[in-house]
């Protein structure tokens, strides 16, 4: 066998038994977190935590995605002449669409990269294994917290992206694109109802516990110093946006299926 093969092989079997660890860990804490137990401080102390690092880039993202939706989808209306359905677009855009994407970016980028800093430093100061040694289970003091807390955040940054998405389309589309208030208004229910709202905060939520489990999982999995917390951090961003994406790709594809019955 060639070197090239060989170490194919073996990056192979590393991808498959990493991948067969985050499911057992995945199992672990949904065992974990039917305990009667539950750790609410630590929850509250990473509700807190993530929900500070992230509500301030929420906005900041929320805001020009809003203004590019609204402005394409403004000066495609305005082409065809039916500029008083731009709050029907903006209603679809940031409902369906950009609220999940952003939670995406910030869960992904902000909340599961501090999750994943701070297992793995606990990990490579050996307070994890210390826990071990005690008798107490990581997963539920430690895993299951964070992944109810980011679940949780993922869900209310959503709603907010939303709602900024829709103040924000208004005062773009009145005062800048010229197009009437109360037809911004009355379009907004034109193509989005309640079952896209669920769907929408279903995305976010599941957004959140992905992001969280991969985070938890390289964090807890660090093996050697410092540098390897920095690995685990950038594993965490790359693996966390592929994953989220395709949930995304998929739950948007059931949503269009079901809605067409």
């Amino acid at each position: 066998m060639t070197q090239p093969l060989q170490r194919a092989v073996r990056a192979s079997i590393s991808a498959t038994s990493s991948v067969g660890e985050f499911y057992g860990m995945t199992l672990d804490t949904a065992v974990a977190l039917g305990r009667k137990d539950f750790q609410w401080r630590e929850f509250v102390d990473q509700s807190w935590f993530i929900a500070r690092v992230s509500l301030l880039p929420t906005i900041l993202m929320s805001i020009p995605f809003t203004v590019l939706v609204v402005f394409t989808l403004n000066s495609l209306l305005s082409e065809l002449g039916a500029s008083d359905l731009s709050g029907a677009g903006a209603g679809l855009g940031a409902v369906t669409q950009i609220g999940p994407l952003v939670t995406v970016l910030v869960v992904a980028g902000a909340a599961a990269t501090a999750i994943a800093a701070d297992l793995g430093s606990r990990t490579i100061r050996e307070e994890v294994a210390a826990m071990e040694v005690l008798g107490i289970d990581p997963i539920h003091r430690l895993v299951v917290p964070r992944v109810v807390a980011c679940t949780m955040i993922a869900a209310l940054l959503n709603g907010a992206v939303c709602t900024i998405g829709l103040v924000g389309g208004f005062f773009f589309s009145v005062y800048l694109q010229d197009v009437t208030p109360g037809a911004y208004v009355s379009g907004i229910t034109l193509l989005v109802g309640l079952p896209e709202l669920i769907l929408s905060e279903i995305k976010a939520s599941l957004f959140g516990l992905l992001a969280a489990l991969i985070a938890c999982y390289r964090g807890l999995s660090v093996v050697g110093g410092p540098k390897s917390v920095g690995e685990a951090v950038n594993e965490t961003v790359v693996f966390s946006f592929v994953a989220l994406f395709l949930v995304n790709l998929a739950l948007t594809s059931v949503g269009l299926a079901l809605s067409d019955r």
